[in-house]
């Protein structure tokens, strides 16, 4: 069942989802070649806990981090660990908060150093799926609409939608209904109403679509070894059109971060 929050429940939810938005751009900003996944890991829990919240990953289903940290072909779930970034690599930084019992999650990949255009352009086509995403969370609208936003944009560019792994409602729980597939045919699925709340994160692959998980149980690779991107907001549909939560109002952004995109 998929639950329509109410206006309180949606200001607790505004509430985590700048939360974990910030500490997001703060772990975009001091990411650098020679650091360590596990480094990230440390300052992201310490930053979430500074401000009074939880970090909801770490003992979800027994996941041991605060943050899931996945490297080049490393599609999601990856475990923060010694590994040291390089220049060329790229990041993808998963997140999520509880605050006053409501949940935020967001995620973005960071280009390490020097990166490659190839690699560039995968990162700016998922961001570019998940705008297209965004704009098809609206009342009346279908779960296949969001979707095929994003379908349609990668395949259009050459690359393919990891099938296995979907966004999702969110709010006490940080996996609610529904589903939300990245593919799908528009105007089919669920009718989109007003109050929901969804985490839509599209996960994009350089190759092929098809994914395994590794040993650990957990971090899960594309099955041929090319990289992936995975970006990732927390958005209420509103009478008003879609509200992402998980986006930092330039007003409140750090002055560094400001510098770095002007």
């Amino acid at each position: 069942m998929i639950i329509a929050k109410s206006r309180k429940e949606l200001d607790k939810m505004r509430a985590s989802g700048l939360l974990v938005g910030l500490v997001l751009e703060e772990l975009r900003r001091m990411v650098e070649p020679g650091m360590t996944t596990l480094e990230v890991d440390q300052a992201a829990e310490r930053m979430i806990r500074d401000a009074g919240a939880l970090p909801t990953f770490k003992g979800y289903h027994g996941f041991p981090y605060s943050i899931c940290a996945s490297v080049n072909e490393q599609v999601v779930h990856g475990f923060p660990s010694r590994y040291t970034l390089q220049d060329g690599d790229i990041f993808s930084i998963d997140v999520g908060v509880t605050l006053a019992g409501y949940v935020g999650d967001t995620a973005t990949t960071v280009p390490v150093g020097l990166v490659s255009e190839e690699i560039l352009k995968l990162i700016q086509v998922t961001e570019q799926c998940l705008e297209r995403a965004i704009e098809q969370c609206r009342a009346g609208k279908h779960l296949g609409d969001i979707g095929w936003a994003v379908q349609e944009h990668a395949e259009g560019h050459g690359y393919s939608i990891v099938r296995d792994y979907v966004g999702h409602g969110i709010g006490r729980k940080m996996h609610e209904d529904p589903q939300i597939p990245n593919y799908g045919k528009p105007g089919h699925g669920p009718k989109i109403r007003t109050g929901y709340v969804f985490a839509v994160e599209p996960m994009v692959n350089l190759g092929t679509f098809h994914t395994k998980v590794l040993a650990d149980g957990w971090t899960v690779v594309t099955l041929d070894g090319r990289p992936s991107a995975h970006v990732e907001h927390t958005i209420a549909i509103t009478e008003n059109g879609p509200e992402v939560f998980t986006r930092v109002p330039r007003a409140v952004m750090p002055e560094a971060e400001l510098a770095a995109r002007n």
